[in-house]
């Protein structure tokens, strides 16, 4: 077994314990491989472990990265901070983008997928802590995000992505995950078109996936507890 294999196999077994600690189905949460500044060769190892999800910060180095994984299906998502200028290059090669915060981005994503001739579907991203550092709209103005992109022909609405609080303080952390399920709840509530469907909730990492999982994440991202630290 790879060591990629085996950390895999170790953060599948840390979901599974969470998921169960909350009363959950494991089968219920995604493992998201975060590949920032990961070559492809250490993807394929993942992929031959059975992995299928990776997420890609940044345009270029999916740009990059993707054709040397084109033989091998899985599901390629962009969850860092997207520009308008860099949306058709992610577009060749994503499947769906996490990170909508603007209405302009979404305008910009659902003409692009009109272009492509292929939908996209997209989360909203929500600075749930309120912390300067960190993009996404806030709790107060998902809903109303959440509306516009439901009614964009050409995206599909999956759910929503938040980055944790940074804090030592483990209440703050938890709050900030219960937050977006709070939002997520709201919004499949509301009634707007193309938002009945907006479930999923990809928040948790590393550090913090047990306390994410209790919360209600679908989804964990998950890169230094698989790949190492990453190099600069």
């Amino acid at each position: 077994m790879t060591a990629v294999a085996a950390s895999i196999e170790a953060v599948q077994c840390r979901i599974a314990a969470a998921a169960e600690a909350a009363g959950r189905d494991p089968s219920e949460v995604r493992l998201l491989l975060a590949v920032k500044r990961v070559e492809a060769a250490r993807i394929r190892e993942a992929f031959a472990a059975g992995a299928t999800l990776i997420g890609q910060n940044r345009a270029q180095e999916l740009v990059a990265t993707e054709p040397d994984l084109v033989d091998i299906p899985h599901e390629s998502h962009f969850i860092g901070h997207l520009q308008s200028n860099k949306v058709n290059q992610v577009m060749r090669w994503a499947d769906c983008v996490q990170s909508v915060d603007s209405t302009k981005l979404a305008h910009r994503l659902d003409r692009a997928a009109e272009a492509r001739e292929r939908d996209l579907d997209v989360f909203i991203q929500v600075n749930t802590s309120g912390e300067e550092t960190k993009a996404g709209v806030t709790p107060e103005s998902a809903g109303e995000l959440a509306a516009v992109v439901g009614s964009l022909e050409h995206l599909h609405l999956r759910g929503f992505m938040t980055i944790g609080a940074h804090s030592a303080d483990l209440d703050e952390v938890r709050a900030s995950y219960t937050r977006l399920t709070q939002v997520a709840a709201a919004v499949v509530d509301s009634g707007a078109s193309g938002t009945g469907e907006a479930g999923e909730l990809s928040m948790g990492m590393s550090g913090d996936l047990e306390i994410a999982i209790a919360a209600g994440a679908t989804m964990v991202r998950v890169g230094t507890g698989v790949f190492g630290a990453r190099a600069l």
